[in-house]
């Protein structure tokens, strides 16, 4: 019993990094040698978790959390040198594509316009008799769907479903069958990239694994209007008899924003999913947990109460919160690895349900360390065994970023508290800390409080600011989605971030 207490109280650390921000000298991070590096890197530095952003095709927008379908694998992460070593493409072919100039950023145009080619010509070159690529064909069903959606929509000049052709707009195995039969081709070209796709990961993951690395993958609460789920699945949804929403999601007006925040995802029918005892979401999860060892799933507190905003409204002040299913959807999944997204607007429903369920929660605290109040929960000294604690996220400023932005007030006032916490801790405190300075404080906190796992943002190991931020939620933009390492700035920092990482791992019980 006693043993089981200590295991059970076990603390960890790991960082966030997507793949799309690896090293990369084909304009986006994929599950190339760099990923299988950073993987050595976690290992060496004593990181056990990699936790990555959801892994599906982007859109417009490039968001991971707008995909035209759940399942559908991201072409993007797939290795070139891979498909070289496996004789499916040569060296000049993949060098002589345009896949943009800045190393610091994914050029998503330059990567639109060119990786599929290259793709189709090294599908052109696979062996389509290859025994695993038949079983695939027959067997997995969701990334067949994903493909006849992409075949589709290819025919329809990449528009949305809901402006195809009135015999293609509706899902029908009429449809389904033609595009398997007419357009074998591009269909099977589509169910090859998630053969290869899915191989390449599950040998990164399999890697990382052998390494006591665990990967933690991200589970989007919502999916896009213009996805195959909507397409195929339109009574999972709030839906009008035309199949366009009558309700749509995002966040109230607060101190951020005054419109509030318009995501547009069309809200799921809960009654509907409660009659077939939510069998889409099941099936979601349990393949979710097929892929990754530990599961983030985000906006968490969606499912005690969603915020509902008419379809046709220009800004998300006039929404309402509705019910949503509660504990009602987790009361069987109680012992399964999952991390609740509980950012933001908390109320008395949603800490019922983080209470039933258990799952541990997330804390921020680069922005923790506003609150002069001792006893405030977001506070580092007030984190508890059941939270994940995070220099950063990917949806806010990189913490030398929000270090950097603040006012002199509001400075002067997290100094203080930072201050505080360390000498609640017994960290050294520099007199006049430098911004870099209270960016290592940030670390180092994270490090020393009892969340049971401590998550860094890669880029506040450097660190980097405004720069390096990943996604300012709410707005369009090509510097959303597009951070990338290069391989200089990642192997200048490398031996300095694995001394910091490692010597606080081991000193703080995290190793």
């Amino acid at each position: 019993m006693f043993l089981d207490t200590i295991m059970y109280m076990k603390k960890d650390a790991g960082i966030i990094l997507p793949i799309f921000s690896l090293p990369s000298k084909y304009g986006i991070g994929s599950f190339s040698k760099e990923a299988y590096e950073f993987v050595d890197f976690l290992n060496e530095s004593k990181m056990h978790i990699w936790q990555i952003l959801p892994l599906t095709v982007t859109s417009f927008g490039n968001s991971p959390y707008q995909s035209p379908s759940n399942y559908g694998l991201n072409y993007n992460f797939i290795d070139l040198e891979t498909l070289i070593k496996k004789g499916l493409l040569k060296e000049y072919e993949v060098n002589s594509i345009n896949r943009g100039e800045d190393e610091s950023r994914v050029d998503y145009g330059a990567i639109f316009n060119n990786k599929l080619k290259v793709l189709r010509l090294a599908y052109s070159r696979f062996d389509k008799n290859n025994c695993g690529f038949k079983e695939f064909l027959t067997k997995e069903t969701n990334f067949s769907d994903f493909s006849v959606f992409m075949v589709l929509k290819e025919h329809n000049a990449l528009k949305a479903w809901y402006e195809w052709k009135d015999e293609e707009k509706n899902y029908s195995l009429e449809v389904d069958n033609k595009v398997k039969n007419e357009f074998k081709d591009e269909y099977n070209f589509y169910m090859w990239t998630q053969f290869e796709a899915l191989e390449e990961y599950l040998s990164l993951k399999k890697y990382a694994n052998s390494k006591g690395v665990k990967i933690m993958g991200d589970l989007p609460i919502y999916v896009a209007f213009d996805s195959l789920e909507v397409w195929k699945y339109p009574e999972l949804f709030q839906l009008d008899e035309n199949h366009y929403p009558t309700r749509v999601a995002g966040c109230p007006p607060d101190c951020f924003s005054e419109d509030g925040q318009l995501w547009g995802n069309p809200l799921y029918n809960w009654e509907y999913l409660k009659s077939t005892d939510y069998k889409w979401w099941n099936d979601r999860i349990n393949n979710a947990l097929n892929l990754y060892d530990l599961l983030r799933i985000d906006h968490f507190r969606g499912f005690s109460g969603y915020y509902s905003i008419p379809f046709k409204d220009k800004t998300a002040r006039f929404g309402k919160w509705v019910k949503g299913p509660g504990f009602d959807l987790f009361k069987d999944k109680l012992d399964l690895p999952i991390v609740a997204e509980d950012l933001g607007f908390i109320d008395d429903d949603f800490k019922e349900l983080m209470k039933l369920t258990n799952y541990p929660g997330m804390k921020t605290l680069s922005h923790g360390l506003k609150h002069t109040e001792i006893d405030n929960i977001l506070r580092p000294r007030n984190y508890t065994y059941n939270f994940y604690s995070y220099s950063s996220t990917h949806d806010n400023e990189t913490t030398l970023q929000y270090i950097e932005e603040l006012n002199e007030i509001k400075k002067a006032n997290f100094i203080k508290v930072a201050k505080e916490e360390c000498e609640y801790f017994n960290i050294p405190f520099k007199t006049n800390p430098t911004n870099k300075d209270l960016v290592k404080v940030v670390n180092t906190l994270n490090f020393a409080n009892e969340a049971r796992c401590a998550i860094f943002l890669f880029q506040d190991l450097i660190p980097v600011g405004k720069e390096g931020r990943i996604n300012s939620p709410a707005t369009l933009s090509n510097l959303n989605w597009s951070y990338r390492i290069s391989k200089k700035v990642f192997l200048d920092h490398k031996e300095e971030i694995i001394k910091f990482l490692k010597e606080n791992a081991i000193k703080y019980g995290r190793n």
